[in-house]
């Protein structure tokens, strides 16, 4: 199977017997849910979910990455075919060719590297042994990939596979400060397994974000539309404010490459299905195991949970959403969490927000593995209000909000500001909000 895992990393498994937290949200959260949908149609997601995965996990199994749509540069201009989007949709993930010409890239890399080398003591960076996560968010070779033409045409694609009739958004681009990773070779990178961003306990906790899967919990997971606009514009997503948790809506995560990776080199992993994913990690805290281990994969065996637990596998309020091999067995992790095909400079990879994936804990290549994250935002309020508040911090020397850096970027060495922007990337940075 093209993208498999050879062997499972030493990831944490999350017992399923493990409790969270003694913390009531976890509790008032869970109560909540069942007071609102009720015990039966939680049980008959539950039921659904599980049979879905049935046949989702085993063509996972079978197919592995050649799953994720990988489209040429063309799209850029031409946009995505139907079938294409259908299968973007279905995934929930893309390749992107090319969006940076390749020796561009390269060029750009060789800066951001020179550029952290000539701040190194200045800018943060994690995991502490081995850094390669560097918390560097308003650089100039950030802001070149940012403010390309090409680049945002492709963010604003990726933001019109979303539907919204109520009109108060738009697919136009709104740039969201990340970071960037540079990892040299055989550095080991167990810090991001299997997860979700956008928030976690959040999502069941938050009542604006727990009505975008009104369906799952109503019992009608398959009828989950993950791509309704309208709904998840106002979802509060950092209801328990963290460095985890991103307080804008991003259609899209996203890294583009400025070195090549691929399996075992650094690259990254997804499981290519968001709308099964989402259902079944959202309803499995309701659920508690058969205490017979061979009936784990029988759905029917398991029990509906309505006592005073806290328990969500995986789930801390400060991080984002784990899952595991133990805690979420009917995802089969070990099959169908693939490697992205390989990857070239200039290169993108996308990943709906509700989509589980994992960083390469290997880097067995014999060069940096070097990406810049830049997502895919569209236009709204809360968007808004952010990227405003956003330009006017990087302007005075202070970092994004979310991050809860410290550094005044204006101060290290090589830093530019934002000249030369065209009246596009100017409006995508915010100086029009």
């Amino acid at each position: 199977m093209p993208g498999k895992i050879h062997q499972w990393p030493l990831w944490p498994e999350y017992s399923v017997d493990t409790r969270s937290s003694v913390d009531k949200d976890f509790i008032d959260a869970k109560k909540a849910i069942i007071s609102e949908y009720g015990p039966e149609k939680l049980k008959q997601g539950w039921i659904r979910i599980c049979k879905q995965l049935e046949s989702i996990t085993d063509d996972i199994s079978r197919r592995g990455n050649e799953i994720i749509p990988v489209c040429t540069s063309n799209v850029i201009e031409n946009g995505f075919s139907t079938e294409e989007e259908q299968r973007i949709k279905k995934a929930g993930c893309v390749v992107i060719r090319e969006v940076i010409e390749k020796e561009e890239a390269r060029k750009i890399y060789t800066d951001v590297h020179n550029y952290i080398s000539d701040n190194k003591g200045t800018i943060s960076a994690w995991p502490a042994e081995t850094p390669s996560m560097y918390e560097i968010y308003d650089s100039p070779m950030q802001n070149s990939i940012r403010s390309n033409p090409r680049h945002l045409k492709a963010q604003r694609l990726l933001n019109k596979l979303w539907h919204d009739k109520s009109g108060e958004t738009s697919p136009d681009p709104l740039i969201y400060y990340d970071g960037v990773r540079d990892r040299p070779p055989k550095q080991v990178f167990l810090g991001l397994g299997p997860h979700i961003d956008a928030g976690s306990l959040s999502r069941w906790a938050a009542p604006t974000y727990r009505k975008v899967y009104e369906a799952i919990f109503s019992g009608n997971p398959e009828n989950h539309d993950a791509w309704n606009l309208e709904l998840r514009k106002d979802a509060v997503q950092d209801l328990f404010k963290a460095p985890s948790h991103s307080s804008v809506f991003r259609a899209f995560q996203g890294w583009t490459a400025l070195t090549p990776s691929k399996a075992r080199e650094g690259s990254i992993m997804l499981y290519p299905n968001v709308q099964a994913t989402i259902s079944y990690m959202l309803l499995r805290p309701f659920f508690q195991p058969p205490k017979d281990k061979s009936d784990i994969m029988d759905a029917s065996k398991w029990t509906f949970d309505d006592s005073d637990s806290y328990s969500f596998p995986g789930t801390e309020k400060d991080l984002s959403q784990c899952l595991s091999r133990t805690s979420h067995p009917h995802l089969r992790l070990e099959e169908c969490m693939v490697h992205v095909p390989d990857i070239q400079p200039g290169d993108t990879v996308w990943w709906h927000s509700d989509l589980c994936h994992a960083v390469d804990p290997e880097h067995e290549g014999v060069e940096n593995a070097s990406v810049a994250f830049i997502a895919a935002v569209p236009t709204t309020q809360i968007a808004k209000k952010y990227i405003k508040q956003q330009l006017a911090d990087a302007l005075s020397g202070r970092q994004p909000s979310d991050t809860q850096g410290t550094v005044n970027e204006t101060h290290l060495k090589g830093y530019k500001g934002h000249e030369g922007f065209s009246e596009e990337a100017r409006q995508a940075f915010g100086y029009y909000l």
